[in-house]
């Protein structure tokens, strides 16, 4: 049997929030809350678990998509809604 990541928890200060403005970059859909979490189904395989914080510590999630779907990723990140960087304060999507 293959080993494959089934889920992780995604801490956000807003969880439902975040769900919804993961599955909106990614073209996914955002069902609403499960129980505790904000689930986002990803793939067949993997669901990211968002979950309200206070505190963070760094993450890193990494993303293998397709060119199409790459370009249409980043231009709903350039959308004027969009309030968000890459590494907050040095580098934006607008750069």
């Amino acid at each position: 049997m293959a080993i494959t990541l089934n889920h992780t928890i995604v801490p956000a200060r807003d969880k439902n929030a975040a769900a919804r403005f993961f599955a909106h970059l990614f073209g996914l859909t955002y069902d609403g809350p499960l129980g505790h979490f904000a689930p986002v189904r990803v793939n067949e395989t993997l669901t990211l678990d968002f979950d309200n914080a206070s505190s963070f510590e760094r993450h890193h999630y990494a993303f293998h998509v397709g060119d199409e779907e790459f370009d249409a990723i980043l231009q709903r990140c350039r959308k004027p809604a969009s309030p968000m960087g890459v590494i907050p304060g040095i580098w934006t999507i607008s750069s």
